[in-house]
């Protein structure tokens, strides 16, 4: 159990407010288990001092107030601003019900992969469901977000092909490019200017070979959007094929959900379309949508993540197309226009309070705290008074601006938003001034350890 209150900051150590994940990510040497040793080292002296705010689990329901406790047991009970649950669906009735009528007639187990028997009447309906949503585009089902946006990029490119994507772009989607090619090509965040040269000079060495262009329709560290439909037309420059993950933004923004694809007018245009069912559609698992029945077969069997995976569980699947069922309907309509009037309210008040949002309006909410030791005290002190967000360091977002990443929901009340930003503004302060302490008896000992190694060599002369 960690240190719940550390009686003075100068009790807790400078050198677990430094360092990042970054840090530990390449080890050397031999010992191919041992080389870990120091990164848990590290991790576990920051879990000591109450500064570890990763790998939480919910011990209730992910509603707008839950039960979390960190990975060491320290129990966390509050507002909750940490879970995906974008329209507030994981505890609708409706859903609750689709999963369990689909437990009585499945059982919870799709038992093979969608290559050999693990489709299910559910996964097939859910795929057609799609399929009509997206304007007739072909849909292929994967047991993650993060297994299709791996499949999207390694399922198509091959190793003379090239790969040009934002810099910010998602795990899945880097790690896809990997696998595929060595010829991955990286361009400014958002930046058309550098994409366009990219294009450019890739053509002028190679007019044969496919590229790929990847972006995100909503990143989520940034809470940002590309120009989507500047993208294409310089894509189509180039001939070039533009991919676009729609993981957060897919159902839960726009009047008819289709998010920024719809938002831009841009869902005719795009070549492939990617999306999560973990953000707004109450279960694990994603999508590949493509424009032709040949690509989508395509994908099945020569996409690692799909091929060699168990297909969605029926009960994965039924949820999902319950809760399309909601998100097409008036409900889903007035819980996204609910959702986002909540975006802009939380937004006016962090601003209010004095707090930094990045990014457009969406439901993710970035709040800049700083410096990663700072940011670390503040999301501890958050901890203690009863809110939960998650904090987001280097190297996920860049050095220096570790944020709390705020996930709104459709049902989070105005009382559950002001309660936040009391909280988080009390929280920063309290950081603020332990952090400065902290930092004030750091310099004091090292004027002290100078001063005394002085005067011993003046001894020694």
């Amino acid at each position: 159990m960690h240190n719940e209150n550390n009686n003075s900051p100068l009790n807790i150590p400078m050198s677990a407010l430094g360092g990042s994940l970054r840090d530990y990510r390449a080890p050397g040497g031999s010992d191919l288990i041992g080389r870990a040793d120091a990164f848990y080292k590290w991790q576990d002296l920051r879990r000591e001092n109450g500064l570890w705010p990763y790998a939480r689990s919910t011990s209730s329901a992910p509603k707008t107030h839950c039960t979390a406790l960190t990975d060491d047991g320290f129990s966390i009970d509050g507002v909750n601003f940490a879970s995906q649950d974008y329209l507030s669906l994981s505890s609708h009735p409706a859903i609750k019900a689709a999963a369990m009528q689909a437990v009585e007639e499945y059982g919870v187990h799709s038992a093979g992969s969608a290559a050999l028997l693990g489709n299910t009447r559910q996964s097939l309906g859910l795929e057609a469901r799609i399929s009509a949503f997206l304007k007739g585009r072909n849909v292929v089902l994967y047991p993650s977000g993060w297994s299709a946006g791996f499949a999207a990029v390694q399922g198509f490119v091959r190793p003379e092909d090239h790969v040009v994507m934002d810099v910010l772009a998602h795990s899945c989607l880097q790690e896809g490019a990997r696998a595929a090619t060595s010829n991955i090509h990286y361009h400014g965040h958002l930046n058309l200017r550098g994409l366009e040269r990219r294009l450019q000079k890739i053509r002028a060495n190679d007019a044969s070979n496919a590229i790929l262009v990847v972006t995100e329709s909503l990143f989520s560290m940034h809470a940002d959007t590309p120009d989507l439909a500047a993208m294409v037309a310089i894509c189509r420059n180039y001939d070039a094929r533009l991919l676009v993950d729609c993981a957060h933004d897919f159902g839960c923004i726009g009047d008819d959900g289709l998010g920024h694809l719809g938002l831009q007018n841009v869902m005719d245009d795009v070549d492939i379309a990617i999306g999560s069912f973990s953000k707004t559609f109450a279960s694990n698992g994603g999508f590949i949508a493509v424009k032709t029945r040949a690509a989508a077969e395509y994908l099945k069997y020569f996409s690692a993540t799909q091929t060699f995976s168990n297909a969605l569980s029926p009960v994965q699947a039924a949820t999902v197309s319950a809760a399309f069922d909601i998100v097409e309907s008036e409900e889903g309509r007035l819980r996204r226009r609910k959702l986002m009037e909540n975006i802009l309210y939380l937004r006016e008040q962090m601003n209010l309070a004095g707090l930094e949002t990045h990014g457009d309006p969406s439901p993710i909410v970035p709040v800049g705290v700083g410096a990663e030791g700072l940011a670390r005290i503040a999301a501890f002190e958050l901890s203690k008074r009863g809110a939960i967000a998650n904090l987001v360091e280097y190297p996920a977002v860049p050095q220096g601006g570790a944020r709390f990443r705020v996930q709104v929901m459709a049902d989070h009340s105005r009382e559950d938003i002001d309660l936040l930003v009391k909280l988080m503004h009390q929280s920063m302060t309290s950081a603020d001034h332990t952090f400065r302490l902290l930092q004030e008896a750091n310099h004091q000992t090292a004027v002290e350890q100078n001063a005394e190694l002085t005067n011993i060599k003046s001894a020694a002369a």
